[in-house]
């Protein structure tokens, strides 16, 4: 079964006045020069899953300048045999809005019909960066799997944001953490299963995968000491670190202390250490591991983001992405200055050339 867009319509969204856009389930190839508005084709695909959007920009932020009169993407989705009609819209600047097949929906609701992944250009340091950066990786991949897991993220950090207003205010009185920290444990028990859950999927992905590029295996670890995995235990964990937490002003424990660590299999190298080709060669690996596992548990691939693809691989390794991409099923969405990077698809792929002119993006099919 197929998940792919067979139309896609951007109104006023970024450097795209209006561009109608029309497609079957083989790859999308974008290509032309800097600027000219490829990725925010690819942004416009990542809202139709639920979250911020490869960039994690504001719905302000994403309105065509300088009109700022607000924007629209609409699209016609094929999920698992049926189509739906998507709309995403921001009014002047207001939070987004959606609605599936003409009735509002909340963005959790397009996990319903959809999963989307991506890999751009700004996640080639991941294994080189701050934590943060690798714990959201590994939570839009938990996502994937699991889309209630927003939710419970957003369920602890409200609770933790409070709890860190009495830590700094110096409150001692237990009667105040008791409610934050019961909130606190059952969603971060909840979190840390899920991530667990998801390295277990990618490994088994790896695992049996006839693939060109590079094992990732990965490790969750947290700072200073290991998570708690019950709830009742994380809770307890709370409550006795509350001294420790009052001098330091922040809860110490807890899954937002989590890191993910990543070695090169083959090589025994943590990722960290490996050059940057070889860093890029597991972020791809683990993409397509995430997209074989949703093959399997969502019941079609996911739609493929990969902003600047060529970036760091060379031509057979292009070519053996192209393959396994093919192989896989997935309508992916892929940008690159020159059509010639993108020859190994033949025509097993779709063309776009984007240009601008007069502040405008203009995207035109080519054979």
């Amino acid at each position: 079964m197929k998940l792919s867009l067979s139309a896609l319509t951007l109104s006023h969204f970024r450097s795209h006045r209006m561009a109608r856009i029309a497609v079957d389930p083989r790859p999308v190839a974008l290509f032309g020069p800097n600027g000219a508005g490829k990725t925010n084709i690819l942004e416009a695909v990542s809202l139709f899953s639920p979250g911020r959007g490869l960039r994690r920009s504001s719905a302000e932020d994403m309105t065509r300048r300088p009109e700022a009169l607000g924007w629209k993407i609409s699209g016609v989705l094929t999920s698992l045999r049926q189509v739906h009609e998507i709309e995403i819209l921001s009014e002047a600047g207001a939070a987004r809005q959606v609605r599936i097949d003409g009735k509002a929906a909340a963005q959790v609701a397009l996990a319903r019909v959809a999963r989307v992944l991506w890999l751009i250009p700004a996640m080639d340091r991941l294994w080189i960066e701050g934590a943060e950066g690798r714990r959201r990786f590994l939570d839009r991949m938990t996502l994937s799997f699991e889309p209630g897991h927003a939710d419970l993220s957003l369920i602890y950090e409200k609770a933790m944001r409070e709890r860190n207003r009495l830590l700094k205010d110096m409150v001692r009185d237990p009667a105040w953490y008791g409610a934050l920290e019961a909130q606190m444990a059952q969603a971060g028990a909840a979190i840390h299963a899920n991530r667990l859950a998801t390295l277990m999927e990618l490994h088994s992905a790896q695992k049996d995968a006839q693939t060109a590029f590079p094992t990732a295996d990965l490790e969750l670890v947290h700072a200073d000491a290991p998570l708690p995995e019950s709830e009742e235990a994380l809770r307890t964990a709370l409550a006795e670190g509350r001294k420790r937490d009052l001098a330091a002003g922040r809860t110490l424990i807890g899954p937002h202390r989590a890191d993910l660590i990543g070695t090169y299999a083959a090589k025994d190298v943590p990722a960290r250490d490996c050059s940057t080709g070889e860093q890029k060669a597991l972020l791809v690996s683990l993409i397509l591991a995430n997209a074989r596992a949703l093959a399997q548990s969502f019941g079609a691939p996911p739609l493929l983001l990969l902003d600047e693809v060529a970036a760091h691989l060379d031509a057979d390794r292009r070519a053996a992405l192209y393959d396994e991409i093919v192989a896989l099923g997935a309508q992916a969405w892929m940008t690159g200055t020159d059509r010639n990077l993108f020859d190994a698809l033949g025509g097993r792929a779709q063309y776009l050339h984007v240009t601008e002119a007069d502040g405008a993006s203009k995207v035109e099919a080519v054979t």
